[in-house]
């Protein structure tokens, strides 16, 4: 059964952006001969040459990333990381920052829609809740966090990531989320501010407005992506920037549900270029914001069921398509095996 825990005060080990950083100029590349294992053995099985569709693909990139052939998706793990952001102080939406922690215990009870597609998958669900009564500052008049909290918040984001996973899948919740992946993006990839966030609704334009102001005072940041992240982000953020770098390390192929763990992939991509090629879209909001981010990763989602509600449904529905994947990769007779139960 899946389970869900929670942590309101993470206790994580001292370390430095500087240390992370450098711990992201090692990351493990792609692991070919997996993947050209993938291709040969997909060849001799008895379906048409394509006929599994993107499932096949599904199967190359677990292996590639996992280092192993044939892929598996036995133990596959959901992190859903919760957090609240000071930008709230700028009327950006009709929610309190409670509404995080009542959508967190909502988890504990299992009540949430994440409780029921991680319970169907068997997957280890766990929700990491950082400091949800001290968000990090407004990021319109000063920096969001410290070094410090980031660099931390990061660290207790690899421990997220536990040794033997075949996958994770990373999900957020906090309210303000959104605008701050929003100002990531603009910082992380140009373009205007508006063209990063829905800003549709009542609170639309304050949000958009909440994005220009951060843009404005942190934009000459962009140099660094850590900088950017400590100054525009969340502690849920970069505790899936530091899950995302923790995976690659650990070849845990990662699933990213929607916009927000994709602005997270944005940071570690900007701060170590192909750092988030294991990483995969497993679900994408209907919005234009956030195709907008997809495309900036040149991510595309595995779904795209119109789910708005992030907390990693959307990337846990896209999980059970990946077992799927390698249970077909690893399973489907060959055609030499057809024949000889034929003969």
């Amino acid at each position: 059964m899946a389970a869900a825990d929670g942590d309101t005060t993470p206790e994580s080990p001292e370390v430095s952006l500087a240390e992370i950083a450098a711990l992201a100029r090692e990351f493990p590349g792609p692991d070919l001969e997996s993947a050209t294992r993938v291709l040969e053995r997909d060849r001799l099985l008895a379906k048409p040459p394509g006929g599994l569709g993107r499932l096949e693909a599904l199967a190359e990139w677990l292996a590639t990333w996992q280092a192993r052939h044939p892929p598996r998706m036995e133990r596959p793990s959901i992190a859903v990381f919760a957090g609240n952001h000071g930008v709230l102080a700028q009327d950006i939406s009709t929610r309190s920052a409670g509404a995080t922690a009542n959508r967190v215990a909502a988890y504990g009870a299992g009540k949430g829609a994440i409780n029921a597609v991680a319970g169907a998958l068997d997957a280890d669900f766990r929700v990491f809740e950082l400091a949800l009564e001290a968000p990090t500052q407004d990021f319109t008049t000063g920096d969001a966090m410290s070094d410090g909290d980031c660099a931390r918040a990061m660290a207790y984001g690899m421990m997220a990531v536990e040794q033997g996973a075949d996958a994770i899948v990373l999900g957020q919740v906090g309210v303000g989320g959104d605008v701050s992946a929003a100002a990531l993006m603009a910082t992380l990839h140009g373009g205007e501010p508006s063209y990063w966030i829905d800003s549709a609704g009542e609170h639309g334009q304050a949000k958009r407005e909440a994005v220009e102001a951060g843009v404005k005072r942190h934009g000459a940041a962009h140099g660094d992506a850590f900088d950017v992240l400590r100054r525009l982000g969340g502690f849920e953020t970069a505790a899936m920037v530091g899950a995302i770098i923790a995976a690659r390390m650990g070849r845990v192929p990662v699933v990213l549900d929607g916009v927000i763990p994709l602005a997270a992939a944005a940071v570690v991509a900007a701060q170590a270029p192909g750092g988030a090629d294991h990483c995969i879209l497993g679900h994408l909001e209907d919005t234009d914001a956030a195709r907008h981010a997809a495309a900036a990763l040149d991510k595309e989602p595995v779904l795209a069921l119109g789910i708005g509600m992030g907390e990693g449904v959307g990337g846990a529905l896209a999980a059970h398509l990946l077992r799927a994947a390698a249970n077909c990769h690893a399973d489907l007779e060959t055609r030499a095996e057809r024949n000889r139960r034929k003969s």
